[in-house]
């Protein structure tokens, strides 16, 4: 079956659909796909295609492959609201593109500032049509990398032609923007419920109201005229819906008028307005510095023309790129986070088998290794860089540092390793990956650099060790003297050169203040976690990974309450085996430092399927084969993953947690298989994620079994209310402070009592500033929560006195509604 290649329209940070704060993209309501927050300002084409439409607000656009894949591309989230500004369109509908082709350029600052988010899902709108094989992972992602990969599906029945009586209904649209992707959504969603084929139509020719692509194709602005017309069993009832939804049913805010520009302190400033000796630059990594000037200038290294024999430059050349592309992997392996991914990108671009026959040929004519792939590589980084796209000669910089790094290495010269003074200031002309790596960060204070780009990946690592950069400071920069006091102002986008005492004073306060408020919280952050009447409660996050669990430690979590396997699982064609399990374990163990760790058996199923699993699509996933269902159903993926978890190292360190449980038979037949893998010993603690109603009424007879019990309130709420998450036309009731959803942790918290068992909850509402003192009230003695608010969280609770909040409980239990449990926390809160 023929396989469809996206690559990344964007360069930034890929993340699942799931991440992205907007219920229409992670419930895939549209679709499914993946999503890049962006670091650059131009979007490309990840595949050849054809136009379909581009929004005139500009913020979207739709195309159609020439296999007949639909794609729709929405930079940030509520960005129609810009009403056009910040958004350059590049092409028009209609038109053919190729992949790489520049389709929107937009200014990401004015979205960041005044957009939800600048987050941008790239999906895929047919899914009856086409699957999604492979998915990038997250991380770090260059353009032009393999983003995606889709393969067709069978052919999917249509209703274009459904006998039955008919019904038509004209009505004007009173939608501040016309119908996006957010409208286009519902509509879809509303129009599959009914028995009728449903189309719109502005004039022209009708589209089928379930497709969200279709819809975005009419381009239908606020005061146009509609046409709904359905024909079918339905027909009457499916107009009238439709026409209600878009007259009455989806509240917007009125388009924003354009905001006044920054203040003169905040960047881009033009030249007249810089205070007196600054030079203006461009925000690559954010922060404030003081420091000595330290200067790093690099030259070409020199190389021969003329080899020293075909045969010996070839084995030269084959031996230097193995020791480097080990060298790269060892690295790699030992690195976390963006660097991790970076090296992996170079290592990828050293396996080129375009470069290296290039290389190759040009030796077989008589050149040196070293001038052969220079004559290589070279070429393509300047293509790169004058291609007119910032972001693309960017990666010309990781070209140049591996043409250096693999000639040094036939040369026999190795970069000298910079001896920076104490705080430094690092200036240069440019820098490359490599030399970044290679430098003391612990003494480097910031860097600013001639050239460069806000989106280099020196940037980037930059960003990641919190080392403030300014970036294209230009040919002035070179007059700042080496040893000299300067100022480093990346947020507001200045290098002072030589500031007075009073810009000195002031950036010298400025410093002072955010190094206090750092270290104050820190230090409280790192506090046992204790309500104000001295009630011990732990603090836990929820985690995904090693990097995760060092974010959480460095935050003051107590541990992780939920680690998330599923993402080993996932995106792959084989399950991992015991040894991978076990080490990916054992890394967030070891990152934890001697912290307890939660670890979820697998919580897969319909919705998320596994490629080397049998499940098959089921009409309603959420009550299907999912959670402990998966691994009871396929014994063996249980028994290794327990194998895996009794491998780490201390033992007992990880305790396990079973997933959506609804009865104590699931819970004793993982008991099984973990005592006979365990001769008995029950070293290992057992509980049960409670996600069900079923869990939550049974909780005392679960905790005859288990050694702990916790909520995950995400799925508790969508089984308590039955309203489907990824269903638009109820997932905004969804409030896991509904009082029958608290009514449930109640009774969860006195089963696991009756027992001596403890309470956790590790959904989002632990996260929920506005819920916390309810869980506490309730009985809640354990909260897992997003690793970045594990400080927020721990400051609340101490100032938490633990009688206030059992009252407060009882009056939330009162409440008849959600909406009034809310407004009893606010008051709560003052």
């Amino acid at each position: 079956m023929a396989i469809l290649s996206l690559t990344a329209p964007l360069a930034g940070w890929a993340a699942p659909l799931d991440e992205v704060p907007d219920a229409v993209f992670a419930e895939r309501m549209l679709g499914d796909g993946l999503a890049i927050d962006p670091t650059g300002d131009v979007l490309v084409a990840p595949c050849d295609a054809h136009v379909r439409t581009v929004q005139p607000t500009g913020h979207a656009i739709t195309l159609v492959t020439p296999e007949g894949a639909e794609l729709l591309i929405h930079i940030g989230l509520d960005t129609v609201t810009l009403g056009g500004r910040g958004f350059e369109m590049l092409v028009a509908a209609g038109e053919q593109v190729t992949r790489g082709q520049p389709l929107i350029r937009f200014d990401l600052d004015l979205i960041v500032r005044e957009a939800r988010a600048a987050v941008t899902p790239i999906v895929v709108t047919n899914a009856e049509a086409f699957a999604i094989d492979t998915r990038i992972a997250p991380g770090i992602v260059a353009i032009g990398d393999t983003f995606m990969t889709l393969t067709a599906r069978g052919a999917a029945a249509t209703r274009s032609a459904v006998d039955g009586p008919s019904a038509t209904r004209t009505i004007v649209v009173p939608l501040p923007h016309g119908i996006h992707a957010r409208p286009a959504a519902r509509i879809a969603e509303t129009a599959r419920r009914f028995d009728a084929a449903i189309t719109l139509d502005k004039g022209g020719t009708p589209v089928g109201a379930t497709s969200p692509i279709g819809l975005l194709s009419l381009i239908v602005a606020q005061h146009d005229r509609l046409t709904i017309t359905a024909t079918g069993t339905d027909a009457d009832a499916a107009v009238a819906a439709v026409a209600e939804l878009i007259l009455h049913g989806i509240e917007e805010e009125p388009a924003a008028p354009a905001r006044q520009a920054p203040p003169p302190s905040a960047p881009p400033r033009l030249p007249d307005t810089l205070p007196a000796g600054a030079i203006a630059g461009v925000t690559a990594a954010p922060g404030l510095a003081i420091g000595p000037v330290a200067r790093w200038d690099v030259q070409d290294l020199d190389v021969p023309r003329d080899g020293c024999g075909i045969a010996a430059e070839e084995a030269a050349f084959a031996a230097a790129c193995a020791d480097l592309s080990a060298d790269l992997t060892a690295k790699a392996a030992a690195a976390r986070g963006p660097m991790r991914a970076i090296l992996d990108a170079h290592g990828a671009m050293l396996g080129d088998d375009a470069l290296l026959d290039a290389a190759r040929a040009t030796i077989a004519r008589g050149h040196s290794a070293a001038f052969a792939w220079r004559a290589a590589i070279r070429p393509q980084a300047d293509a790169l860089r004058a291609g007119g796209d910032p972001r693309l000669a960017e990666r010309a910089d990781d070209m140049r540092d591996l043409e250096r790094q693999l000639i040094g290495r036939l040369m026999g010269v190795e970069d000298s390793v910079m001896a920076l003074p104490h705080g430094a200031i690092l200036v240069a002309d440019d820098l490359l990956p490599s030399q970044f790596m290679a430098l003391d960060v612990d003494r480097l204070a910031g860097v600013a650099v001639v050239r460069g780009g806000p989106t280099s990946h020196v940037a980037i690592m930059a960003a990641a060790r919190g080392v403030p950069m300014l970036v294209a400071l230009g040919e002035a920069l070179n007059g700042a003297a080496v040893g000299a006091q300067v100022i480093l102002d990346a947020g507001a986008g200045l290098f002072h050169a030589a500031p007075d005492a009073a810009t000195l004073a002031d950036a010298q306060a400025r410093i002072a203040t955010a190094a206090t408020r750092r270290a104050d919280a820190l230090s409280r952050a790192a506090e046992e976690c204790r309500t104000a009447d001295g009630t011990r409660i732990e603090l836990f996050a929820n985690c995904g990974s090693p990097a995760d669990a060092e974010v959480a430690v460095r935050n003051g979590a107590e541990g992780c309450g939920l680690l998330r396997t599923e993402l080993l699982f996932l995106d792959r064609d084989t399950a991992p085996d015991v040894a991978e399990q076990t080490a990916d374990y054992q890394a967030v163990v070891d990152a934890l430092d001697g912290r307890p760790l939660i670890v979820r058996l697998l919580d897969i199923g319909g919705d998320k399927p596994a490629r080397y699993l049998p499940i098959e699509g089921e009409e309603n996933p959420a009550l299907g084969l999912r959670g402990v269902r998966v691994v009871l159903a396929h014994p063996h993926i249980l028994e290794d993953q327990l194998r895996a978890i009794l491998a780490v190292r201390p033992l007992g360190r990880c305790r396990i947690m079973v997933p959506m449980i609804a009865g104590v038979d699931e819970l004793l037949r993982v008991r099984a298989v973990l005592d006979r893998l365990t001769g008995g010993a029950r070293d290992v603690e057992l509980g049960v994620m409670v996600e069900t109603p079923a869990a939550a009424i049974g909780a005392d007879l679960l905790a005859v079994e288990a050694d702990f019990l916790s909520i995950g309130t995400n799925d508790l709420t969508q089984y308590t209310l039955a309203m489907d998450r990824g269903n638009a036309a109820v997932a905004g009731a969804l409030d896991g402070l509904h009082p029958a959803v608290l009514r449930l942790i109640g009774e969860t918290v006195r089963g696991g009592a009756v027992r001596g068992r403890w309470t956790g909850v590790c959904g989002s509402l632990a996260s929920d500033p506005l819920a916390v003192p309810i869980l506490l009230g309730l009985g809640v003695t354990e909260l897992s929560v997003a690793p970045a608010v594990v400080p927020e969280i721990k400051s609340l609770v101490r100032d938490l006195d633990l009688a206030a909040a059992r009252d407060h409980a009882r009056a939330a239990l009162a409440c008849p509604d959600a909406a009034s449990v809310r407004r009893l926390a606010r008051e709560f809160a003052r």
